[in-house]
Parts: C-alpha cells; structure tokens; sequence
C-alpha cells in the first residue's frame, strides 16, 4: 500500500490542513508525494481548467501543475446527483477514480488523497468517504476534533463505514486540541485507541492564527466592495470591534482590530481609536480594515466620497462597504469558516511546522511499509 486517505468525522475540522501537512512534510522527508482530491464539490475554472478548489489550492501552494483528470478526477456539481439518480449508467466516476489512481502510483512513491466533508457525504452518487477509499486501495487517516469521550464518540460512529467496506486504518489524528488539555488527552485517547487497535498518529493543539481571517474573507462574507487600499485585502483580522465600542479597557488586542462601522459614526470611531493609539503609545496603526455599513434595509452602495477620513488613506487601511447594517455584519462575519489558502501563506507554513512537530511520521510510514522507499 503506497496511499493515504485522509476522511475527517465532520466538516471544519482539518481535513485540508492535515492533507497539506503530510504532503509537505513527507516531500520534506525525501518522499516523492502526490496530491489528489478525488471527489470534489466545489470547482473553479483556472485557465480553462476545471478542478475542486481544494486541488487548485495544492497546485499553487506545493507547485505542480494541475491536471484535473488527476487531481481532481470527480466534480459533484450542481444537478449531477439528480442526474445520477435517473441515468447512474452515463457516469463513469469508479473508471475515473481508478485511471487517476493508476497513473499517480506510477508518477509517485506516495499519494496522499484528501477526502470530502463527513464520512457519509457522496453516498447519493455511491461515493461515501469509505467507499472512494476501498476504489483507490488507500489506508485511512482520520481526523477529529480535541476531547475524550465525545471524540471517541465520534469516532466510532464515522468508523462503520469504513469497517462496513473493509479499508484498513492507518491510525487517528486529533486536531484543534486547547493546549492546556493537550498532554491529558494524549493520555487518555492513547489509551482507548492502544484498545480498539488504532495507532494514535498525532495531537495537535488549537493554533489561534490558523482561525484568523483576512479582508478578501471578510469581504465575501459581508457581499461587500472594496473602496480603498485593495492591495492590503490579505490583512488578517485578530479582533472586531463595534465604532461604538472602541475603549482602551474593553479590547483585549489593540493590533490588526476590524473596525465595523456606519457611515455616520465612522469620523467619531476613527477619533477614538487614534486616542487609544495615542494612549498605548502605537507606532503604526491598530486597524486591518474598515467595513462601512448601511442601515440594512436600502441596497445602497457607498462610495469614497463619503468617507472624508484621510486617517485611512494615510494608513492604508482597507475599506469595504456593504449594504448590511453593522449587527448584520458582525453575525456574517462570525460564522465565516476559515480554511488555508493560498493568499495566507503565514498559515501554510504554520500548519507545516505543526504536523512536523506533532505527527508522528513514523508511525504512518510503519503502517504503510515503506519506511525505506525513496527515490
């Protein structure tokens, strides 16, 4: 076996960090290792290409060229599993998955596929998680979220399937653990896993810079336009802040703050955090961006003559508008899931340096017998 599945227990919980963090850090090792999403949901168009968006983001962050029939072989788009329902013979996804896979192994000594969403999703079409993985004659890595008992919990229910298809396991890694936490539960999962016969691979702890979004995300989420200093859209964002709410006692960080805000009390929320600054003593400023708000009720997009602060221009602080109202704004923006991407390369080598010091890589190679292979 020369492939690793990587399946999660449910969406958000580090499948394509886990995926970047084995491929990097094996090529690292000196493994020649592929990438491939073979089931994908969500496509973009790349210079005529059509691949999943997770297969594009590889292609960029570890440099190889994308071809989708290997990549990224199937695309669950919209309608296809209505269409797959009423017509299954017209679609050829197993000889896709098994073309691809063919053509990997021979390219690579490794191939690491990142799986999509919770075991389950792709059923519909007969490609759940652990049926994809039995196709492609991979090992699985599985992925849940820091604990003990609701982890275990977790775990066992998403492991029928894979025990309904007879995939072997390679073993667990538990992401997103509180530091604090994170020697107890190594204990305690170490031990209930030694008894259901599942090597524990890793346990990562709760990085905070990982969760952080940028502008660029903060802009989709609020349907916004940017209004000014476009080129800063990859600041990230530590902490939100209300126009209203700026005091020097009330923020925990007074450093890369989104100031939400509506146009009216935008010159009195500027004034107040150049007080503030003055009062910490800042030499540049706190801001990573402005969004400017509507009332939420009339679609009206406003432009930069409405803002008369040079405060922003000076600082280059990006300016969103959107015709939200400013709760609005702040309830779209805290439920935004942040994923790596390839304009947060702050993040990828974090999540990089992560796996390097958690996993243990080689336990994962044991698993696959191949600790002696490389080109």
């Amino acid at each position: 076996m020369r492939s690793i599945y990587v399946a999660a227990s449910s969406q958000h919980v580090g499948k394509t960090t886990t995926t970047l963090g084995l491929v990097s850090n094996l090529i690292g090792k000196g493994f020649n290792t592929g990438y491939c999403k073979p089931v994908g949901q969500q496509h973009v168009t790349i210079n005529g290409k059509t691949a999943d968006k997770d297969a594009v983001l590889f292609s960029e962050v570890t440099g190889f060229e994308i071809d989708p029939s290997l990549h990224s072989p199937v695309i669950i788009g919209q309608g296809v599993t209505k269409a797959f329902q009423e017509h299954p013979e017209q679609f050829n996804f197993e000889e896709r998955l098994m073309s691809a896979s063919k053509a990997l192994q021979e390219r690579y000594d490794l191939v690491v596929y990142e799986g999509t969403g919770h075991p389950g999703v792709g059923s519909i079409v007969n490609l759940s998680n652990a049926r994809v993985a039995k196709i492609l004659g991979a090992g699985v890595i599985m992925v849940v979220e820091g604990g003990i008992g609701s982890t275990i919990d977790m775990l066992n229910m998403c492991l029928a399937l894979f025990r309904e298809e007879k995939v072997p396991m390679l073993g667990v890694i538990v992401n997103k653990i509180r530091p604090e936490k994170l020697e107890q539960v190594e204990f305690f999962l170490s031990k209930k896993l030694q008894e259901m016969g599942l090597p524990l691979l890793g346990c990562l702890p709760y990085e905070n810079s990982l969760s952080l979004p940028i502008m660029e995300m903060i802009r989709q989420a609020v349907e916004g336009r940017v209004l000014a200093n476009e080129e800063f859209m990859n600041n990230k964002v530590e902490d939100i802040v209300a126009g209203s709410l700026i005091d020097v006692e009330e923020l925990n960080s007074f450093e890369n703050i989104l100031l939400v805000t509506s146009t009216m009390r935008l010159n009195q929320a500027i004034e107040k955090v150049e007080s503030v600054s003055r009062i910490k003593n800042l030499k540049r400023s706190p801001l990573s961006g402005v969004i400017v708000t509507s009332d939420g009720r009339h679609h009206r997009w406003l432009d930069l003559a409405d803002l008369n602060h040079p405060y922003l221009l000076r600082h280059q602080i990006p300016v969103i508008t959107t015709t939200l109202d400013t709760y609005g704004s702040v309830v779209k923006i805290s439920r935004i899931e942040v994923k790596i991407n390839s304009r947060t390369p702050w993040k990828t080598q974090r999540a990089i340096e992560l796996f390097g010091e958690h996993v243990r890589f080689d336990r994962i190679l044991d698993q696959l017998n191949i600790a002696n292979l490389k080109k």
